[in-house]
Formats: C-alpha cells, structure tokens, sequence
C-alpha cells in the first residue's frame, strides 16, 4: 500500500508553488495524497520566515504533532521552506521527533531523505547553500484546473533592510525564456486559461544573462505569452519599482491576454524611511509609475505592500505614507505591522517603535486604505465584467447561493448565477456590478452570457494539467530562447536571445 502524505504551506505565492512540486515529487515516489490531513502517514511543512511568529506557529503544529508520531511511529513528518533554510539543526533540537529538515534549495531531494530517515532510523538534516536543481524543472501537482503558477525566476539581488529573504532564497537565478514559454504552452495545452509569473523581484528577470539578452527581458517575455494559443490570461509578482520600466507597460498594454492588473510594493511613503530600508526609488519615482501605468492601462487596478512602524519612522514619516496612499488610490493595500527579524540590518538599527505607537498607525493606515478601496470598487458599479470562476475563495457562497470569481483586474466578485446552470470553476461568465464593497464585488442580476471551457471540464471531472518537467534539471539561467529543440518554434518570440491583510513583518 502507497504511503499518505499531506502539505501544509505558510507565506507567500512561490511557497505555494514550491508545496505544488513537492507534492509531485511525493507522488511521482509513489505517495498518495491523503483523503483526511489528519492521518496522513508524512506531513510536510513548507515554512515562511518573513513574519515574527513563523518559528512559534512552526513549533506549535509540530508539538500538536508529537502524540501522533510517539503513538505511531512509522508516521514522518518534514521541514522545508525558508524557516528550515535559517533555524537548520535548531528544528531537530527543538523537535527531535521531527525526521527531515530540507532547504528552498533541494526541494528536489524530499523524497530521498524520507527513504534515508526511515531507513537510517534518525532525522535528516540537508541544507544547500545554493540552488542545485531549478524548482520549475521538477514535476508538480498542480490545485488548479483553470489557473497555474509559473515561476520565472528564483532568489533576489536587493538588500532590503528588513527583509530575510535573500538570505534564505539566494541570489537571483533567471529561467530560459524558451523555458518559462514552455511550461506556459503545456499549461494552456492542458486547458488552463490563466497563469501568474512568479519571481521575488519578478521585472528584473534577465539580470543573470546581461547585454543584449538580459535587456527588456521581462516585457519581451510578457509580449511572448500573448501568442500562446489558448492562453486568455497572464497576471505577474512581485514587481520592484527600481526595475519598473516603460517597456513592460507598453507591453502590459499591447498585450491582450496581460491583464490590467499590477501589485506594486510600496512599503513606506517617506523618502527617509526608503532610504533606511535600502529601496533604491522615492516617492515621486513611484507615483510616476503609477501615473505612467494609469494613462497606458485607464482601468488598472494597482495594488501595493506597506510596512508601519520601521526603526525611526516618525509621525511625519507616517503622514508622509499616508499621503501617497491618498494619491495613488490603491485598489487593495496588504499592510504589516515591522517587526524585528534576526539577521536582518533592521533589526539592529536604533529607534525600535514601541508595540502600541505601530499598532496606532497601523489602524489609521488601514482605515484610511479600507475608505478608499470601498470608494474605488463603488466606482465598479454598473460596469459589465468578464470573469473566471473560481473555487474555494467565497466563504459565504453557500449561505448566499452565490458564485464567485475574479475579473480580469483581480477584483473578487460574488454573482448570483440566476437562471443559468451548470457553471463550473474554470467556466467564463459575463456580469453586470451591482454592489461595491471595501474587498469584494456584488453582481446580483444573474449571468450576462456563459462560455463552457476545457479547465471547466477538467475541474468537473476532477483532473488537473500534468505539471510535467520541461528541461532536464541540470539547465540553470542559461540564456537561450525560444522553446527547448524537440517543441515546435513559436509564431514570434521574445526577441531575445535564448493578496487587504494584516500582520507583522
């Protein structure tokens, strides 16, 4: 009998993509996913590191875990992510009956430090100091019928001051562009109408090839994605605002299937604290770009990232802060509390805030974005949007006898089906906005129009796209582009050669 296993993800998207590709390589070893979480016979935890209390929610699960494992054995239970890259040796002292300890750059290795635990009878600790094989290149269970993450790059080059990432990512390694373009095409081969391009810093993608090949790498690669067949949207981040560039908002416009949708991090509105965060742009810079998007793409929907309370932010720092977000409008603001990180320069910097002058500025902070979003999805009413349903996102859709899905801008919206059966997760719909509220949309008037679609076929069904390698796992950032030989050449290239939440941060 084949072994259960289960995947529980904390942090951001690419965590997420990483838990799809363990959970391929788990089941390409033979494991089966497990039909109840609570009695699979591997738990694997994929970690964040970015939030204060990652480390208290890591070791309060697995001590929730210990009376299983001691009263079963045979039962395993795996760290990775980049709380196992920073805390290594400390997880397996402070929770010996944990079995495997694996970093963000073996997710590869998974499957064979189980079979050596259990053979070995003693925990396995392996932690690459590098990335040794590309995440993309392993195979992946993918959650999705309808929407796929794509990841085009791993790791980053800033040294933002509070931010623990680089440290347990790595610096930036660039997938082929012929890569990234064919997983995209076997993914909307497959019946998926959307995917995200992923990356830490996702438009400095082609850093690591430099000249030529490097240059404008990222709108090319946005302008590539509107040729493959079937592929009716594209959503991509996190951008930085240091590498935000004309070419990629013409290219956002130009781009049919691109979607008038961008998450720009803001993280503070004061030039000073910029500054000590070592973010290479001011405010005038980014509202810019802002403004230079908005003219390009009128009915964007920009959302952004902001950190109260840095060391040394001040009351005018915050006023500050507060006046960007009045003038750029933002359609969603995901806002977090600082909080210390060890190992990050923030951490040791003067001016620590204390707990209850953030948590005041936060609750203004967010007052003030919760009036503006509600303002901006006002503005929605009445207008005829297209969206793709979505599964899992609608808490109260049972209650409300409503569906849900997202337009084309990212916005959430709740529709009454009215008379019209039989619509599926992955299925399109057509609707008219009635109700604006600060995070969501209300579209009580029923269905417009309704397009059945293949990654609706495959959610009824209960199939999803295969997730399949695309290159052998020893290519890394070599810049060739162009899908790889043995797949048929697209109709044009690149032209290149080769989520409102709180919290601390």
């Amino acid at each position: 009998m084949s072994r259960s296993y289960t995947v529980r993800t904390y942090g951001c998207q690419m965590n997420v993509h990483d838990s799809e590709r363990m959970a391929g390589l788990l089941e390409g070893a033979g494991y089966a996913r497990a039909e109840d979480p609570d009695t699979a016979d591997v738990v694997v935890f994929n970690t964040c590191a970015v939030r204060e209390n990652a480390d208290n929610k890591l070791y309060g699960n697995l001590g929730h875990l210990r009376p299983r494992k001691v009263a079963n054995p045979d039962m395993q239970i795996a760290v990775g992510g980049c709380l196992a890259q920073k805390d290594r040796e400390t997880i397996t002292r402070r929770a010996p009956w944990v079995d495997v300890v694996f970093g963000t750059h073996n997710v590869h290795a998974l499957p064979t430090l189980l079979d050596r635990a259990r053979h070995n009878e003693a925990a396995q600790v392996e932690i690459a100091e590098s990335l040794e094989v590309f995440p993309s290149t392993l195979p992946a269970r993918r959650e999705s019928a309808y929407a796929g993450w794509v990841s085009i790059s791993v790791g980053c080059n800033n040294t933002c001051t509070f931010c623990i990432v680089p440290s347990l990512r790595g610096k930036e390694r660039d997938r082929r562009p012929g890569d990234v373009l064919a997983e995209v095409s076997a993914l909307a081969a497959d019946g998926v109408l959307e995917v995200t391009l992923l990356g830490q810093n996702v438009n400095a993608y082609g850093s690591e090839f430099g000249g030529e090949a490097g240059r404008g790498a990222f709108a090319k690669l946005l302008r590539s994605c509107g040729d493959v067949e079937g592929l009716e949207r594209v959503r991509f981040t996190s951008p930085h605002p240091r590498d935000f560039t004309s070419d990629v908002i013409a290219a956002m416009a130009q781009t049919p299937n691109v979607c008038p949708q961008l998450h720009m991090p803001l993280q503070s509105g004061s030039d000073d604290v910029l500054r000590r965060m070592r973010r290479s742009y001011r405010s005038s810079r980014f509202l810019r770009i802002l403004a230079e998007v908005r003219e390009s793409i009128p009915h964007a929907a920009i959302s952004t990232d902001i950190i109260v309370g840095f060391p040394g932010e001040t009351e005018r720092d915050f006023a500050d802060t507060l006046d960007v977000v009045r003038e750029a409008r933002f359609a969603q603001a995901f806002t977090f509390q600082y909080s210390t990180r060890p190992g990050t320069p923030a951490a040791e910097m003067d001016g620590q805030l204390p707990k209850e002058v953030v948590q005041e500025r936060y609750e203004r902070l967010v007052a003030l974005q919760e009036e503006i979003s509600w303002q901006e999805n006002r503005a929605q009413e009445g207008r005829e949007v297209e969206l793709l349903v979505s599964s899992g996102e609608g808490r109260k859709d049972g209650a409300t006898r409503r569906l849900t899905g997202r337009a084309r801008d990212g916005r959430l919206v709740h529709f009454a089906p009215g008379t019209t059966t039989g619509i599926r997760p992955g299925d399109v719909v057509t609707v008219v906005i009635d109700r604006g509220a600060p995070h969501h949309l209300v579209a009580d008037g029923g269905v417009l129009t309704h397009r059945r679609t293949r990654a609706g076929d495959a959610a009824e069904a209960g199939t999803r796209p295969a997730g399949a390698p695309t290159t052998a796992p020893t290519t890394l950032g070599l810049p060739v582009f162009g899908r790889p030989a043995d797949e048929p050449e697209p109709a044009t290239g690149c032209g290149v050669p080769a989520t409102t939440s709180g919290g601390s941060r």
